[in-house]
């Protein structure tokens, strides 16, 4: 059965659809059809809000239309439709949101006085509507004017309705039975039209106000300051305050701005970006903006306390996006604005920021956090803030001023500079990956020019405060040159060597760019010249030439236009042919340059990284930045920017980094621990091993592979694997710091080197072995070619005939091994006997670690040894007489190219541990094969010719 509140509803709803029908009619339409399109702004916009409020009005009929329908759905069929179905009910969100568009529509027409212009316009039509438009209000004055009239027919009927709403509702609640389902829905509903009627008051208290104001100010601040849907909250012509540093005359609160007047200027403030600290002393409380700090000071406690708490709420409500309801300082959120905030603004004040507009995080009025920052003349910087400096990871964009070009930065900023590792792609296409320090170039980098530039060029090595300073190397593509040393002020100075690509070498000191003083020169022929040059390298003054064959050209040396070299001296023919060590294998940079000191830069940025305590926030910017394409990251910023200033996945990342080091301290796990740490590029000890194999193919790679650097890229390697290890150790303390346990004891030198050779090296070797051995055939290549005449001799050799040729005794030849065909004689069969022993020497260029040559050469001894104990039927160790020959057998079958390069490269990589044992003994074996090979009666006997083909044994 159905209550007399719910009759009372259907009757209130029928009433308010028809009055809203005739409010329609007789109010609004007449506003639109007799109001021309105005000419003027102001005109354009009061038409606008008055559509709005039509379109308004037509939603509010047609939910109540939709109400009504549902009231007398229930009464038509109380026993089969519930209370829950009432739209008031179910649906009172909707409702409420309906009638709060219709509010505020209203209230914006009051604000601007749109009732009162368009009665104006037409008085003569709406004085002949007077006596119907009286008829829709209730104790309004016949004196009171038309638009006055216009307005409280717009807003009367429905402050009623609003009102009888509550009434009923309550009633409705008070009649359901308390278990009842639907009670909740009811009193919910109640609530919400209750609170309406309080938002009802204040908007349109609000709405008066700011009506008021339009009037008190000038035509100038009113189009500057007013705008249709402005309300003012505060006046200090109402609530007296103060404000300084700016001695505002009149202080104005909206709901979305802080107004200053003052004099002729405006001084405006985003609620959004302003910040509030209450004072101390009772009266005072300041306000924090981008560019400004005001004080707030009143007499009365009172009125700061009226003002402190509304632009509190202001400031909330500003952040929401949507006015408070009820009222102000109710919107059912947290009261207090938070300290951090996401908005745009754009700077005024004069300065690095002037007229740039900043989007992004905030903090207490300055930017904090990830934003973008862009200026007028197409400057613009995506990146992280602290403080309202950029601080982080960044990307900056320059334009450049004559051509569609621009310099892109990607780099971690410190306290607005750039600071750390970055990227810079300048619009010249030079290219500058390395470390800056207060905005200039400083520690290690790389500037490298296009590869299609007039005058190409690369630069790897250190610099200090934004020029090349310390040991670096340059290539000068267009010269065909590459200059290995000392820098100070952007140019050549110090210690240096220059590699030329037609393979002359040069060795001197340099100042301001230019060779001075005395200096070696090594001609591609391995002619010596041992005196001193000009600034542009050319031979003057004393010097003396040594020639491949041991004659010496001692004297004057000097050039002429036209004239080319001349010399006066003393040409000695007698001199026995010079150590091949003082020309053609001689050895420059060594002790010029001391491997400690050359890539500081590199290990320093590591060591400070460990110093720190590893922080995963500054792995970036100490141990630089993996990236897969730097041009396509320059094609999204914002996406790198998000991408990169996230801290905590790299701070769990070095963590893992750190448990996995401390889980893997005993062989062979660390072993494992390593080569996957070397093999990551975004572990810190894979990100180091990039870098130095950088510099290493910089120095030693292209023009650089000359036979006169192997010692100094030799020496360079073992120091790197030094300097992994070190870097490893200093890991591994921050682990066991982290964890709370004892840091490990200093090593002494011996354990230090045995793990340095024995584990580091190996695994960091094929990162280096490419270029390294480069230069180690080039060394050793007159050699190597001598060796390769004696196997290609040696290998016309039938097996037996070539046994005999070594001398190795009878009983020692593995016949059994050789297995004929009908038509085969034993004299003539090829490579078949110690085969195992040379498959297994063949595989010692299948693998790049000294240490496990050196098995492979084991396992060759020990696959003759097993072949000889086979023959004879009984273990048998060889003695060197009879392993000698036997090993040149099995050498000059396995055909190995450029064994001198492999021997030397051992020799010099293998641990130090081994000198003295077994491995050395096998190498020297080894390295003696390698000599007789070389030995003039291998390369110019032409063996067939010494024996009867037909002759058989």
């Amino acid at each position: 059965m159905c209550s007399p509140e719910e009759e009372a509803l259907l009757r209130l709803e029928e009433v308010f659809s028809a009055t809203l029908a005739r409010i329609n009619s007789l109010v609004l339409q007449p506003l639109l059809e007799t109001t021309p399109e105005p000419s003027d702004a102001q005109g354009r916009e009061g038409l606008r809000l008055l559509q709005q409020l039509h379109q308004s009005s037509q939603r509010l009929w047609e939910v109540t239309e939709e109400s009504l329908h549902s009231l007398q759905e229930r009464l038509g069929h109380q026993d089969t439709v519930g209370l829950e179905s009432l739209l008031l009910l179910h649906d009172a969100d909707r409702v409420l949101q309906v009638h709060v568009e219709y509010i505020e529509s209203y209230a914006s027409c009051v604000a601007v006085q749109a009732f009162q212009k368009a009665a104006k316009k037409r008085r003569e039509f709406w004085r002949g509507q007077r006596k119907a438009l009286w008829q829709l209000l209730s104790g309004v004055s016949s004196e009171a004017s038309v638009g006055t009239a216009l307005a409280q027919a717009l807003h009367q009927p429905l402050a009623h309705h609003v009102q009888q709403y509550v009434f009923l509702l309550l009633g409705l609640g008070d009649s359901t039975a308390d278990p009842h389902p639907t009670r909740e829905l009811v009193v919910h509903a109640a609530t919400l039209f209750g609170n309406l009627q309080s938002f009802m008051r204040q908007a349109l208290d609000q709405a008066l106000a700011t009506q008021a104001l339009r009037h008190s100010l000038s035509s100038r601040l009113r189009d500057v300051l007013c705008t249709p849907a402005r309300r003012l909250l505060q006046d200090s012509q109402d609530v007296p305050v103060t404000v300084t540093p700016l001695r505002a005359e009149r202080v104005l609160l909206f709901d979305d701005v802080l107004v200053l007047l003052q004099g002729h200027s405006v001084h405006t403030f985003d609620l959004k970006l302003v910040w509030l600290d209450p004072g101390q002393d009772g009266r005072t409380f300041h306000l924090l903006t981008p560019e400004e700090e005001l004080s707030f000071c009143s007499k009365d406690p009172q009125d700061r306390m009226v003002w402190q708490w509304k632009v509190t709420q202001a400031v909330c409500q500003a952040l929401r996006g949507k006015k408070d309801f009820p009222v102000l300082g109710a919107g059912g959120e947290p009261s207090e604005p938070p300290t951090c905030r996401c908005v745009a603004y754009t700077f005024r004040a004069e300065g690095q920021l002037c007229q740039a507009t900043y989007e992004g995080e905030w903090c207490r009025g300055r930017p904090h956090g990830r934003g973008t920052l862009k200026w007028p003349d197409g400057r613009n910087h995506v990146g992280s803030f602290c403080q309202g400096l950029e601080h982080g990871f960044g990307i900056r964009l320059v334009p450049q001023a004559s051509e569609d070009k621009f310099d892109c930065y990607k780099c971690h900023w410190r306290e607005g500079s750039m600071c750390g590792y970055g990227i810079c792609e300048y619009g010249t296409d030079e290219v500058y990956k390395g470390y800056f320090r207060a905005g200039l170039r400083h520690g290690f980098g790389v500037l490298e020019s296009a590869p299609q530039a007039p005058q190409p060029f690369k630069y790897t090595g250190h610099w200090e405060r934004g020029q090349r300073s310390g040991y670096g190397v340059e290539e000068d593509g267009d010269r065909g040159e590459r200059y290995i040393g000392m820098w100070q002020a952007d140019q050549r100075h110090g210690p240096g060597v220059m590699v030329t690509q037609a393979g002359v070498c040069y060795q001197g000191t340099f100042q301001a760019d230019k060779m001075v003083g005395p200096g070696i020169l090594l001609s591609e022929d391995d002619s010596l010249y041992e005196g001193t040059f000009t600034r542009d390298l050319t031979l003057v003054g004393k010097g003396k030439v040594t020639f491949p064959n041991g004659f010496t050209l001692e004297g004057s040396f000097g050039s002429g236009a036209g004239k080319g070299l001349h010399t006066q001296g003393v040409l000695d023919t007698a001199a026995f042919p010079p150590d091949p060590s003082s020309t053609r294998k001689r050895q420059l940079g060594v002790g010029a340059f001391p491997v400690e000191s050359r890539w500081q830069g590199v290990y320093g940025p590591f060591r400070d990284f460990v110093s720190a305590g590893c922080p995963g926030d500054e792995q970036e910017t100490l141990l630089g930045f993996h990236v897969q394409n730097s041009r396509e990251l320059r094609k999204s910023q914002e996406y790198l920017c998000c991408e990169r200033a996230q801290p905590e996945p790299c701070a769990d990342r070095m963590e893992d980094v750190l448990d996995e080091l401390l889980l893997h301290r005993e062989p062979p796990a660390l072993r494992e621990c390593l080569r996957k740490a070397l093999s990551n590029s975004l572990h810190p000890l894979g990100k180091l091993l990039r870098t130095l194999m950088l510099t290493f193919q910089a120095t030693y790679a292209g023009i650089g592979a000359s036979k006169h650097l192997q010692a100094l890229a030799q020496e360079e390697v073992k120091q790197h694997a030094r300097e992994l290890w070190a870097a490893y150790r200093g890991l591994l303390q921050v682990a066991l710091q982290r964890k709370g346990q004892a840091p490990e004891e200093d090593e002494d030198t011996e354990t230090r080197d045995l793990q340095v050779h024995g584990l580091v090296l190996p695994l960091m070797l094929p990162s280096f072995y490419s270029e390294l051995f480069t230069l180690y055939l080039l060394l050793h290549e007159t050699e190597d070619s001598l060796y390769s005449q004696g196997i290609a001799n040696l290998s016309l050799f039938p097996d037996t005939k070539l046994l005999e040729f070594l001398d190795v005794q009878k009983h020692l030849w593995p016949l059994k091994d050789l297995t004929l065909t009908t038509n085969q004689r034993l004299s003539l069969v090829r490579d078949k006997c110690f085969l195992s022993a040379t498959e297994c020497l063949q595989k010692i260029i299948t693998t790049v670690d000294p240490r496990e040559k050196l098995e492979v050469l084991e396992r060759t001894y020990g696959e003759i040894e097993a072949t000889v104990s086979r023959v004879l039927g009984q273990e048998h160790k060889l003695p060197m007489d009879d392993l000698l020959p036997l090993l040149i057998y099995v050498v000059s079958r396995a055909r190995i190219q450029h064994l001198g390069a492999e021997i030397h490269l051992i020799r010099d990589m293998m641990d130090p541990t081994h000198t003295g044992g077994l491995y050395d003994f096998l190498l020297t074996a080894l390295e003696s094969c390698y000599e007789h090979i070389q030995k003039e009666d291998m390369r110019l006997h032409r063996f067939p010719g010494r024996w009867d083909s037909r002759e058989h044994w």
